[in-house]
């Protein structure tokens, strides 16, 4: 068994309905900014593109890529039994009629994959009862049994008291939720200048800052069953597994630097985040070897972000096989894990 924990669905009919593709780009808020366009030598095809700040694109979504044939030729082709669909970042801003769709669709779209693309639900995470509503829908009536949200919306990352009654109830359902990088963390400026410093580090510092802001505050201890898969190994996993909860010192000091609680705070970060690679190849064999030490493997799931890159699917599970780890833990990441934490 393999499955691929991250592949992204937007509803195709989005590139052909003028009025549709107007009131997705009209939703577009928190200083991002939304185009569509045609892309040169294509015979017409489209992609959105979405720039925060405007004129530095940090997301595409190209026509043809959503195709539910396409897409499962491609599973094929790499081996791998089962996907999670999940939405590419635009849940930032979408609102509750657009979840709506978008969790109709996607529950649509698992059904005629005979069970092989699996929705994860997409809902407004501010607490309002038609939200909590859509949740409660999305659990037990679609059978969704975890829900997807943004590292951070607009400035506010999860650990905000504004995000409280959401996950009273996602704690209540005793859904998993999955922790989708964005481009770039809440204070931005200096990562705008260079395309592949916003678009990959940008993104590494954004979920360093969620996972270190959900561990520190009291989100565990309102919300005890919450399971958080954060994308993108966290941001750098090395800098939180160790660097954010040091021992205590060996001897006395005058002036105590790091909180006296970083144990208690490690083991609120070992009992409820865990990792989702967000594509293997480009960490390298050496850092997944290292994550797998530092984090252990129970804790990483594979994922390939498709269809950013068809490769990072179709040679994923190869990838991960030629890691120096045992069997046993390959095949927690390649698929134990996500059945585990998405009860599939």
């Amino acid at each position: 068994m393999v499955i691929d924990a991250n592949l992204y669905w937007v509803p195709e009919a989005l590139f052909t309905d003028e009025d549709l593709m107007a009131r997705f780009l009209g939703e577009v808020k928190f200083g991002w900014h939304g185009r569509c366009e045609e892309i040169p030598g294509t015979n017409g095809k489209k992609q959105v593109v979405l720039e925060k700040p405007e004129g530095s694109p940090n997301l595409n979504y190209v026509q043809g890529d959503y195709v539910m044939e396409s897409q499962l030729a491609d599973l094929d082709a790499a081996g791998v039994d089962k996907a999670l669909l999940k939405v590419p970042g635009c849940h930032e801003w979408m609102d509750l009629d657009f979840c709506r769709m978008f969790n109709d669709g996607m529950h649509a779209y698992e059904k005629a994959s005979n069970g092989r693309l699996i929705a994860l639900a997409v809902v407004p995470p501010y607490g309002t009862p038609e939200s909590l509503a859509e949740l409660e829908r999305c659990k037990k009536e679609l059978g969704m049994n975890a829900v997807q949200v943004s590292a951070h919306y607009g400035d506010a990352y999860l650990d905000d008291a504004k995000f409280d009654a959401f996950f009273a109830k996602v704690n209540e359902l005793e859904m998993s939720v999955y922790v989708h990088h964005t481009p770039i963390p809440a204070e931005y400026q200096s990562f705008c200048a260079y395309n592949n410093v916003r678009r990959s580090y940008g993104r590494c510092v954004d979920q360093g800052l969620a996972v270190g802001r959900e561990v520190f505050s009291d989100l565990f201890v309102k919300y005890p069953n919450l399971k958080m898969v954060h994308s993108m190994l966290g941001g750098g996993f090395f800098a939180i597994a160790n660097m954010m909860f040091p021992q205590q010192a060996k001897k006395t000091e005058d002036v105590s630097r790091f909180k006296s609680d970083s144990g208690e705070m490690a083991a609120r970060f070992r009992e409820h985040i865990y990792f989702e690679m967000s594509h293997a190849q480009p960490w390298g064999k050496t850092q997944l070897e290292c994550a797998v030490k530092v984090l252990g493997a129970d804790h990483i799931i594979w994922g390939t972000s498709y269809p950013v890159r068809k490769e990072w699917l179709t040679d994923g599970p190869a990838f991960v096989r030629a890691l120096d780890v045992t069997e046993e833990e390959k095949e927690q990441m390649l698929h134990g894990n996500a059945e585990k934490i998405y009860q599939i």
